[in-house]
């Protein structure tokens, strides 16, 4: 049997740039995770693809999808529900894979609830009027929602303290060092390599 793989859980504030970062990591050369594609009731934004950056859903689906207990975690964010399918996540670990989620930071909790031993990243703007000119910049959002987004981030960064790491986000291909180095460091906890040797010493 697969040893069970390892799941890391990227979030933090809106427009702090956890999906630019996320592909950056992607793309680098050692990095072999599987991605658990998010499931959202929001229009898609130019460019954004179904199944790739998100599964796009009605708030129908999304609710039903609740009421059958088919969600690793889900929230509602600036009046859409955002969250992760169960079932692609348990079956890709179980297969010995590690799992990446990019999540929002409600959902993030879910998963601590849920898998106390996963790996929980808190991506950080360098500070709050350098996250209001990113998300001003990505031209998406009307000024309303903008100013709403900037609210929920100051309660989001003060949920920092329930992460087991933080990384700062002042430029991508530093911030794709830093978690890479988290991770790791994780394959090395006593924790995570103990059972082996457990095992290996109950065969004597």
């Amino acid at each position: 049997m697969a040893k069970r793989g390892m799941l890391i859980v990227l979030s933090g504030p809106s427009g702090v740039g956890k999906g630019t970062v996320r592909k950056a990591l992607f793309e680098e050369p050692d990095v072999d995770f599987e991605y658990s594609t998010s499931m959202t009731t929001r229009k898609p934004r130019p460019g954004e693809k179904n199944g790739v950056d998100y599964y796009f859903v009605s708030k129908e689906q999304f609710e039903e999808n609740i009421q059958n207990g088919e969600m690793l975690e889900y929230a509602k964010y600036v009046d859409n529900y955002y969250g992760t399918p169960l079932k692609y996540v348990n079956e890709t670990l179980e297969s010995g894979k590690d799992v990446f989620l990019e999540i929002e930071v409600n959902g993030a909790m879910q998963v601590r609830a849920n898998v106390p031993d996963a790996v929980f990243v808190f991506l950080t703007p360098p500070d709050l009027m350098e996250l209001k000119h990113r998300l001003v910049g990505r031209g998406t959002d009307k000024m309303d929602v903008i100013n709403k987004r900037i609210k929920k981030a100051v309660g989001e960064i003060s949920m920092m303290r329930n992460y087991d790491y933080a990384v700062l986000n002042d430029q991508v291909p530093l911030a794709v060092d830093r978690i890479k180095s988290i991770i790791r460091s994780e394959r090395l906890k006593v924790a995570r390599v103990m059972p082996d040797y457990e095992s290996m010493l109950g065969d004597k």
